[in-house]
Protein backbone atom coordinates (compact mmCIF):
# COMPACT_ATOMS: atom_id res chain seq x y z
CA UNK A 1 0.00 0.00 0.00
CA UNK A 2 1.35 3.31 -0.72
CA UNK A 3 0.49 6.45 1.64
CA UNK A 4 2.16 9.15 4.30
CA UNK A 5 1.04 8.85 7.45
CA UNK A 6 -1.91 6.71 7.94
CA UNK A 7 -3.04 8.74 4.14
CA UNK A 8 -3.72 6.04 1.60
CA UNK A 9 -5.07 6.14 -2.27
CA UNK A 10 -8.07 4.66 -3.15
CA UNK A 11 -8.02 1.22 -3.52
CA UNK A 12 -8.96 1.54 -7.72
CA UNK A 13 -5.78 4.00 -7.60
CA UNK A 14 -3.52 1.11 -5.69
CA UNK A 15 -5.03 -1.57 -8.40
CA UNK A 16 -3.82 0.78 -10.83
CA UNK A 17 -0.46 1.56 -9.94
CA UNK A 18 -0.27 -2.67 -9.49
CA UNK A 19 -1.57 -2.97 -13.05
CA UNK A 20 1.34 -0.62 -14.25
CA UNK A 21 3.57 -2.01 -12.63
CA UNK A 22 2.79 -5.62 -14.01
CA UNK A 23 2.81 -4.27 -17.26
CA UNK A 24 6.24 -2.40 -17.14
CA UNK A 25 7.73 -5.21 -15.57
CA UNK A 26 6.05 -8.15 -18.21
CA UNK A 27 7.08 -5.48 -21.12
CA UNK A 28 10.92 -5.36 -19.87
CA UNK A 29 11.25 -8.79 -19.01
CA UNK A 30 10.43 -9.99 -22.24
CA UNK A 31 12.02 -7.13 -24.34
CA UNK A 32 14.89 -8.19 -22.35
CA UNK A 33 14.62 -11.86 -22.90
CA UNK A 34 14.13 -11.00 -26.90
CA UNK A 35 16.99 -8.88 -27.37
CA UNK A 36 19.46 -11.09 -25.83
CA UNK A 37 18.26 -13.96 -27.10
CA UNK A 38 17.97 -11.80 -31.03
CA UNK A 39 21.28 -10.38 -30.03
CA UNK A 40 23.46 -13.90 -29.24
CA UNK A 41 21.52 -15.51 -32.64
CA UNK A 42 22.90 -12.93 -34.59
CA UNK A 43 26.45 -12.91 -32.88
CA UNK A 44 26.50 -16.09 -33.42
CA UNK A 45 25.15 -16.83 -37.06
CA UNK A 46 27.92 -13.79 -38.16
CA UNK A 47 30.61 -14.94 -36.12
CA UNK A 48 29.94 -18.83 -37.84
CA UNK A 49 29.61 -17.16 -41.03
CA UNK A 50 32.97 -14.91 -40.62
CA UNK A 51 34.91 -18.01 -39.92
CA UNK A 52 33.25 -20.17 -43.16
CA UNK A 53 34.58 -17.16 -44.99
CA UNK A 54 38.42 -17.27 -43.56
CA UNK A 55 38.49 -20.83 -44.07
CA UNK A 56 36.79 -20.97 -47.58
CA UNK A 57 39.41 -18.01 -48.34
CA UNK A 58 42.46 -19.79 -46.96
CA UNK A 59 41.58 -23.38 -48.33
CA UNK A 60 41.14 -21.83 -52.40
CA UNK A 61 44.66 -20.25 -51.54
CA UNK A 62 46.18 -22.72 -50.56
CA UNK A 63 44.61 -25.18 -53.32
CA UNK A 64 44.99 -22.89 -56.03
CA UNK A 65 49.26 -22.59 -55.05
CA UNK A 66 49.41 -26.90 -54.43
CA UNK A 67 47.82 -26.98 -57.69
CA UNK A 68 50.18 -24.38 -59.38
CA UNK A 69 53.32 -26.08 -57.95
CA UNK A 70 52.11 -29.91 -58.54
CA UNK A 71 51.55 -29.06 -61.98
CA UNK A 72 54.84 -27.07 -62.85
CA UNK A 73 56.42 -30.48 -61.27
CA UNK A 74 54.67 -32.52 -62.84
CA UNK A 75 53.12 -34.97 -60.28
CA UNK A 76 49.54 -35.65 -62.35
CA UNK A 77 48.12 -37.78 -59.97
CA UNK A 78 48.53 -35.10 -56.80
CA UNK A 79 46.93 -33.03 -59.49
CA UNK A 80 44.01 -34.91 -60.76
CA UNK A 81 43.61 -35.42 -56.80
CA UNK A 82 43.52 -31.82 -56.05
CA UNK A 83 41.26 -31.36 -59.13
CA UNK A 84 38.50 -33.52 -57.67
CA UNK A 85 38.73 -31.55 -54.25
CA UNK A 86 38.60 -28.29 -56.18
CA UNK A 87 35.33 -29.23 -57.83
CA UNK A 88 34.23 -30.40 -54.41
CA UNK A 89 35.31 -27.05 -53.42
CA UNK A 90 33.81 -25.19 -56.34
CA UNK A 91 30.64 -26.75 -55.90
CA UNK A 92 30.19 -25.53 -52.30
CA UNK A 93 31.05 -22.06 -52.85
CA UNK A 94 28.86 -21.86 -55.51
CA UNK A 95 26.26 -22.91 -53.15
CA UNK A 96 27.45 -20.58 -50.47
CA UNK A 97 27.40 -17.82 -53.10
CA UNK A 98 23.54 -18.87 -53.11
CA UNK A 99 22.85 -18.45 -49.59
CA UNK A 100 24.23 -15.15 -49.42
CA UNK A 101 22.53 -14.10 -52.61
CA UNK A 102 19.06 -15.10 -50.49
CA UNK A 103 20.18 -13.45 -48.01
CA UNK A 104 20.38 -10.33 -50.09
CA UNK A 105 17.35 -10.45 -51.25
CA UNK A 106 16.16 -11.17 -47.59
CA UNK A 107 17.56 -7.93 -46.19
CA UNK A 108 16.98 -5.68 -49.26
CA UNK A 109 12.64 -7.51 -48.51
CA UNK A 110 13.28 -6.72 -45.00
CA UNK A 111 13.83 -3.21 -45.46
CA UNK A 112 11.01 -2.66 -47.48
CA UNK A 113 8.87 -4.13 -45.38
CA UNK A 114 10.10 -1.67 -42.29
CA UNK A 115 9.93 1.06 -44.27
CA UNK A 116 6.13 0.35 -45.36
CA UNK A 117 5.64 -0.38 -41.85
CA UNK A 118 7.30 3.27 -40.50
CA UNK A 119 5.16 4.65 -43.42
CA UNK A 120 1.67 3.23 -42.70
CA UNK A 121 2.25 1.35 -39.13
CA UNK A 122 -1.65 0.65 -38.84
CA UNK A 123 -1.96 -1.32 -42.15
CA UNK A 124 -1.46 -5.16 -42.72
CA UNK A 125 1.75 -6.22 -43.53
CA UNK A 126 4.57 -8.91 -43.01
CA UNK A 127 5.54 -7.66 -40.01
CA UNK A 128 2.31 -7.57 -38.18
CA UNK A 129 2.63 -11.61 -36.99
CA UNK A 130 6.22 -10.71 -35.25
CA UNK A 131 5.02 -7.49 -33.82
CA UNK A 132 2.69 -8.09 -30.91
CA UNK A 133 1.42 -4.03 -30.89
CA UNK A 134 -1.47 -3.03 -29.35
CA UNK A 135 -4.12 0.24 -30.63
CA UNK A 136 -3.29 3.98 -29.54
CA UNK A 137 -6.26 3.81 -27.86
CA UNK A 138 -5.49 1.03 -25.43
CA UNK A 139 -1.73 2.50 -25.04
CA UNK A 140 -3.26 5.80 -23.89
CA UNK A 141 -5.03 4.36 -21.60
CA UNK A 142 -2.62 3.02 -19.77
CA UNK A 143 -0.55 6.57 -19.90
CA UNK A 144 -3.64 7.96 -18.75
CA UNK A 145 -3.88 5.58 -15.82
CA UNK A 146 0.36 6.39 -15.14
CA UNK A 147 -0.23 9.97 -15.10
CA UNK A 148 -3.64 9.83 -12.67
CA UNK A 149 -1.90 7.82 -10.30
CA UNK A 150 1.31 9.92 -9.89
CA UNK A 151 -1.02 13.05 -10.01
CA UNK A 152 -3.30 11.36 -7.03
CA UNK A 153 0.12 10.30 -5.00
CA UNK A 154 1.64 14.20 -5.32
CA UNK A 155 -1.06 15.35 -3.60
CA UNK A 156 -1.42 12.50 -0.93
CA UNK A 157 2.26 14.03 -0.48
CA UNK A 158 1.30 17.54 -0.75
CA UNK A 159 -1.47 16.93 1.64
CA UNK A 160 0.30 15.79 4.76
CA UNK A 161 2.91 18.46 4.02
CA UNK A 162 0.38 21.43 4.06
CA UNK A 163 -1.91 19.77 6.60
CA UNK A 164 0.07 18.22 9.38
CA UNK A 165 4.03 19.15 9.11
CA UNK A 166 3.35 22.72 8.31
CA UNK A 167 0.73 23.73 11.02
CA UNK A 168 1.43 24.29 14.50
CA UNK A 169 -1.00 22.35 16.10
CA UNK A 170 -1.75 22.39 20.11
CA UNK A 171 -0.03 19.38 22.18
CA UNK A 172 -3.52 18.04 22.48
CA UNK A 173 -4.09 17.38 18.90
CA UNK A 174 -2.39 14.37 18.85
CA UNK A 175 -1.47 12.35 16.70
CA UNK A 176 -1.20 15.51 14.54
CA UNK A 177 0.54 17.03 17.04
CA UNK A 178 4.34 15.65 16.87
CA UNK A 179 6.45 19.13 18.05
CA UNK A 180 6.94 19.87 14.82
CA UNK A 181 8.69 23.22 14.59
CA UNK A 182 10.77 25.30 11.94
CA UNK A 183 10.98 26.23 8.37
CA UNK A 184 7.81 25.10 6.49
CA UNK A 185 8.52 21.87 4.45
CA UNK A 186 8.23 22.56 0.28
CA UNK A 187 5.76 20.94 -1.36
CA UNK A 188 5.88 18.63 -4.08
CA UNK A 189 5.91 19.69 -7.58
CA UNK A 190 3.12 17.89 -9.66
CA UNK A 191 3.90 17.31 -13.08
CA UNK A 192 0.33 17.57 -14.16
CA UNK A 193 -2.72 18.95 -13.54
CA UNK A 194 -6.28 17.89 -12.95
CA UNK A 195 -6.91 17.50 -16.84
CA UNK A 196 -3.43 15.15 -16.96
CA UNK A 197 -2.28 18.01 -19.13
CA UNK A 198 1.88 19.01 -18.51
CA UNK A 199 1.93 21.62 -15.40
CA UNK A 200 5.19 23.99 -14.78
CA UNK A 201 6.38 23.46 -11.62
CA UNK A 202 5.60 26.52 -9.38
CA UNK A 203 8.32 29.05 -7.53
CA UNK A 204 9.39 27.24 -3.58
CA UNK A 205 8.32 23.42 -5.23
CA UNK A 206 10.76 20.74 -5.63
CA UNK A 207 10.61 18.17 -7.88
CA UNK A 208 11.27 14.46 -8.13
CA UNK A 209 14.82 14.84 -8.44
CA UNK A 210 15.59 17.04 -5.72
CA UNK A 211 13.20 16.13 -3.11
CA UNK A 212 14.48 13.87 -1.07
CA UNK A 213 17.70 15.74 -0.40
CA UNK A 214 15.82 18.79 0.21
CA UNK A 215 13.02 17.24 2.59
CA UNK A 216 15.98 15.63 4.64
CA UNK A 217 16.99 18.93 5.91
CA UNK A 218 13.93 19.26 7.45
CA UNK A 219 13.83 15.55 9.66
CA UNK A 220 13.86 16.07 13.11
CA UNK A 221 15.08 13.40 16.03
CA UNK A 222 12.44 11.64 17.97
CA UNK A 223 11.99 10.47 21.30
CA UNK A 224 10.48 6.66 21.86
CA UNK A 225 7.01 8.44 21.51
CA UNK A 226 7.83 9.46 18.37
CA UNK A 227 8.22 13.62 19.44
CA UNK A 228 10.67 15.50 17.62
CA UNK A 229 12.83 16.35 20.30
CA UNK A 230 14.91 18.91 17.92
CA UNK A 231 13.78 21.45 15.05
CA UNK A 232 12.40 20.05 12.37
CA UNK A 233 8.98 19.24 10.47
CA UNK A 234 9.35 15.78 9.52
CA UNK A 235 9.75 12.83 11.15
CA UNK A 236 12.24 9.78 9.85
CA UNK A 237 9.27 7.95 9.78
CA UNK A 238 7.23 10.37 7.69
CA UNK A 239 10.59 10.71 5.87
CA UNK A 240 11.05 7.43 4.75
CA UNK A 241 7.17 7.54 3.42
CA UNK A 242 7.29 10.37 1.61
CA UNK A 243 10.47 9.36 0.07
CA UNK A 244 8.89 5.76 -1.38
CA UNK A 245 5.75 7.98 -2.47
CA UNK A 246 8.40 9.92 -4.41
CA UNK A 247 9.89 7.00 -5.55
CA UNK A 248 6.66 5.16 -6.72
CA UNK A 249 5.34 8.60 -8.28
CA UNK A 250 8.88 8.78 -10.72
CA UNK A 251 8.80 5.91 -11.91
CA UNK A 252 5.18 6.04 -13.09
CA UNK A 253 6.17 9.97 -14.30
CA UNK A 254 9.50 8.63 -15.73
CA UNK A 255 8.95 5.21 -17.48
CA UNK A 256 5.10 5.43 -18.12
CA UNK A 257 5.46 6.99 -21.35
CA UNK A 258 8.58 4.22 -21.93
CA UNK A 259 5.49 1.53 -21.39
CA UNK A 260 2.99 3.20 -23.89
CA UNK A 261 6.23 3.04 -26.33
CA UNK A 262 6.51 -0.53 -25.64
CA UNK A 263 2.43 -1.26 -26.00
CA UNK A 264 2.73 0.89 -29.48
CA UNK A 265 5.24 0.04 -30.81
CA UNK A 266 6.38 3.28 -31.59
CA UNK A 267 10.15 2.67 -29.97
CA UNK A 268 9.90 0.05 -32.69
CA UNK A 269 9.29 2.43 -35.77
CA UNK A 270 12.18 4.39 -34.20
CA UNK A 271 14.77 1.45 -34.46
CA UNK A 272 13.27 0.58 -37.86
CA UNK A 273 13.94 4.22 -38.94
CA UNK A 274 17.09 4.31 -37.42
CA UNK A 275 17.76 0.84 -38.94
CA UNK A 276 16.68 1.38 -42.29
CA UNK A 277 18.25 5.26 -42.59
CA UNK A 278 21.95 3.61 -41.15
CA UNK A 279 22.36 -0.23 -41.26
CA UNK A 280 20.06 -1.19 -44.69
CA UNK A 281 21.93 0.27 -47.43
CA UNK A 282 25.38 -1.45 -45.75
CA UNK A 283 24.07 -4.28 -45.55
CA UNK A 284 22.77 -4.86 -49.14
CA UNK A 285 26.05 -3.57 -50.48
CA UNK A 286 28.24 -5.72 -48.03
CA UNK A 287 25.74 -8.91 -48.89
CA UNK A 288 26.36 -7.62 -52.45
CA UNK A 289 30.12 -7.24 -52.25
CA UNK A 290 30.27 -10.98 -50.60
CA UNK A 291 28.16 -13.20 -52.56
CA UNK A 292 29.65 -11.53 -55.81
CA UNK A 293 32.97 -12.12 -54.20
CA UNK A 294 31.98 -15.84 -53.90
CA UNK A 295 31.74 -15.98 -57.15
CA UNK A 296 34.83 -14.67 -58.91
CA UNK A 297 36.57 -16.92 -56.52
CA UNK A 298 34.21 -19.98 -57.34
CA UNK A 299 34.99 -18.73 -61.28
CA UNK A 300 38.73 -18.28 -60.98
CA UNK A 301 39.15 -21.99 -58.85
CA UNK A 302 36.92 -23.00 -61.78
CA UNK A 303 39.11 -22.19 -64.53
CA UNK A 304 42.10 -22.97 -62.53
CA UNK A 305 41.27 -26.74 -62.40
CA UNK A 306 40.53 -26.86 -66.38
CA UNK A 307 43.87 -25.15 -67.03
CA UNK A 308 45.89 -27.37 -64.50
CA UNK A 309 43.76 -30.88 -66.25
CA UNK A 310 44.81 -28.71 -69.65
CA UNK A 311 48.30 -28.39 -68.45
CA UNK A 312 48.53 -32.05 -67.27
CA UNK A 313 47.51 -33.19 -70.74
CA UNK A 314 49.70 -30.95 -72.47
CA UNK A 315 52.56 -32.32 -70.42
CA UNK A 316 51.92 -35.49 -70.39
CA UNK A 317 51.64 -35.77 -74.43
CA UNK A 318 54.77 -33.69 -74.76
CA UNK A 319 56.43 -36.03 -72.88
CA UNK A 320 54.95 -38.72 -75.05
CA UNK A 321 55.59 -36.77 -78.08
CA UNK A 322 58.97 -36.59 -77.12
CA UNK A 323 59.21 -40.39 -76.16
CA UNK A 324 57.57 -41.38 -79.46
CA UNK A 325 60.38 -39.11 -81.34
CA UNK A 326 63.30 -40.76 -79.46
CA UNK A 327 61.99 -44.06 -80.10
CA UNK A 328 61.38 -43.75 -83.73
CA UNK A 329 64.66 -42.03 -84.27
CA UNK A 330 66.20 -44.90 -82.65
CA UNK A 331 64.55 -47.62 -84.39
CA UNK A 332 65.57 -45.53 -87.80
CA UNK A 333 68.77 -45.33 -86.76
CA UNK A 334 68.52 -49.68 -86.32
CA UNK A 335 67.31 -49.61 -89.94
CA UNK A 336 70.17 -47.82 -91.46
CA UNK A 337 72.85 -49.23 -89.47
CA UNK A 338 72.91 -52.90 -91.20
CA UNK A 339 72.26 -50.86 -94.67
CA UNK A 340 75.77 -49.04 -94.00
CA UNK A 341 77.36 -52.14 -92.95
CA UNK A 342 76.54 -54.06 -95.88
CA UNK A 343 77.89 -50.73 -98.19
Amino acid sequence: RVGVDQIFLPPDVQNNIDNVETKINAAASTLEHETNKNSNDIKDILDSVRMALIIIAAVMLLLTFLGFLFSVLGMQFLVYILVIIGWILVAGTFILCGVFLVLHNVVGDTCVAMDQWIQNPTAHTALDDILPCVDNATAQETLSQSKDVTFQLVGVVNRIINNVSNINVPPRARPLYYNQSGPLVPVLCNPFNPDKTDRICAAGEVDFSNATQVWKNYVCQVSGSNICTTVGRLTPDMYDQMNAAVNVSYGLYRYGPFLVGLLDCSFVRETFTGIKDYHCPDLRQYSKWIYIGLAMVSAAVMLSLIFWTLYARERRHRKYTKLADATSAQESFQEKGPYRANL
